[in-house]
């Protein structure tokens, strides 16, 4: 397996693909470095040189927050927000919804699954 930023990357896998398990890099960046380091986007990542497997880790290392660093900044920017107490950090660590969406019947993803009071039916017992 090649390893990028940290991470290692699926050698099946064509690159754009492969270069998505990357924390911080979806499939528009991807595109991007593979544009920059003058990579085929058809070739797998079994298939790269180390030259081009190094021009691949130097864009990303110096071009873009990923992994480690990306996860810090959310992190940090989570925290300024509930710190200043403000209505979105307040969202973020009742784990709520936090841009406007409805929460009276949806958002089972953010609050989590609940149960229901009258969750369990009786068993007929036999005479």
């Amino acid at each position: 397996m090649a390893r990028v930023a940290g991470v290692d990357i699926p050698n099946e896998k064509k690159v754009p693909y492969s270069l998505r398990y990357i924390h911080g890099i979806g499939l528009t960046k991807a595109h991007e470095v593979l544009e920059r380091a003058g990579v085929s986007p058809d070739i797998r990542v079994r298939d790269l040189t180390d030259t081009e497997l190094d021009r691949l880790r130097e864009i990303i290392d110096t071009s873009y927050r990923v992994e480690g660093d990306l996860r810090r900044e959310v992190g940090l920017n989570l925290r300024r927000l509930s710190d200043i107490g403000s209505y979105r950090g307040l969202r973020h660590q009742r784990g709520l919804p936090v841009r406007g969406q409805r929460t009276r019947t949806n958002a089972r993803l953010r609050k989590g699954n609940r149960r229901t009071v009258s969750g369990r039916r009786r068993t007929m017992t036999k005479k």
